[in-house]
């Protein structure tokens, strides 16, 4: 395993839409480990794989419940609203309140390309949404909560 570079807001690749993987093998494996790693040492809860620099449809997450692998994830279900705080490793130190589902169902294959269905709420339903958007190229900023919405709260 081997810490990589965490790409920065400002990088072009973090606005391109990544590729879905379609070899599951030790080239796939190694970048999930890395991406552990990565994702542990920066105390991040979630990393995509093209904030290593890497455009494949791959992501790690750990909200503290256990640590997930998500291979060509894709949102199936949405409910509820929640408003909080959210922030990226690809922007240290800035955060803003989002407007995000409170219940998210997450359809995404394992590291040997079976298929499985997850179930977050809270920070897990928060972090399917924030990792799977930067597979689309979308940053936490552009879903930032209107202001008139936070003045009212």
């Amino acid at each position: 395993m081997a810490l990589r570079n965490i790409v920065k807001v400002g990088d072009p690749i973090l606005t391109k839409k990544s590729r879905a993987v379609e070899k599951f093998d030790e080239r796939l494996w190694t970048l999930l480990d890395d991406m552990k790693e990565t994702m542990y040492a920066a105390n991040g809860v979630g990393l995509a794989a093209v904030q290593v620099g890497v455009l494949k449809r791959v992501v790690v997450i750990d909200v503290g419940d256990g640590y997930m692998e998500l291979i060509n994830p894709e949102i199936t279900e949405k409910s509820g609203i929640q408003t909080e705080e959210e922030g990226c490793l690809s922007l240290p130190g800035e955060s803003g309140v989002t407007i995000r589902p409170a219940v998210v169902k997450v359809k995404a294959q394992d590291r040997n390309g079976k298929w499985c269905v997850y179930k977050g709420e809270g920070l897990k339903a928060r972090c399917f949404c924030h990792e799977t958007d930067h597979l689309d190229g979308v940053v936490f900023t552009q879903r930032l909560a209107p202001k008139e919405l936070l003045n009212k709260e």
